[in-house]
């Protein structure tokens, strides 16, 4: 089976909102540091480009979260495949997701690392689903585009595990 890739956001579009995105977030910060939390594995890309943009001090720590196998729907149960290294107490935390659609991993995610006693917690997202949200609490502080219903590749985000490294955002069309 081939895949035909359409272009949904250009390159320059991404790049351009997340320099916003960016501005916004270290204004909202300002005075303080923000401690990012990347989602992986498709949100380092995105998160390294948000960072590098913010004018503020950042700390940097990774999680992995599933709820996908190798198809292009959720399948409802959430893994945490790899832990924070850093505690996040007192830490006004930034959790930083390529792409939120039915909201229950981050929903999941949020309530365990609440309980962990950071100072704030927000959220962030390179693409936002609202259409396909299932856990209506999911609040996201920050979105760059909001998408329609479609499965999108590139800027970190796969089709079992191809086309992260698209510099765009694309639509999976199968052919």
């Amino acid at each position: 089976m081939k895949d035909k890739i359409r272009v949904l956001i250009p390159e320059n579009d991404v790049n351009r909102k997340i320099s916003e995105i960016a501005a916004q977030i270290s204004q909202d910060y300002a005075g303080g540091e923000v401690h990012l939390i990347c989602i992986l594995k498709g949100g380092v890309f995105f998160t390294c480009e948000l960072a590098k943009r913010l004018t503020i001090p950042v700390s940097l720590d990774f999680m992995s979260v599933s709820s996908y196998g190798s198809g292009t729907q959720s399948s409802g149960v959430v893994k945490i495949i790899k832990d924070l290294d850093e505690p996040l107490e007192g830490k006004d935390v930034l959790i930083v997701e390529d792409i939120i659609d039915s909201g229950r991993t981050l929903a999941y995610l949020m309530e365990i690392l609440e309980k962990r006693g950071p100072k704030s917690i927000r959220l962030c997202t390179l693409l936002d689903k609202p259409e396909r949200r299932v856990k209506k609490q999911v609040k996201v502080d920050y979105t760059c585009f909001s998408i329609p219903d479609e499965f999108v590749v590139g800027y970190g985000l796969d089709y079992d595990q191809k086309y992260r490294n698209l510099p765009y955002i694309g639509v999976v069309e199968q052919l």
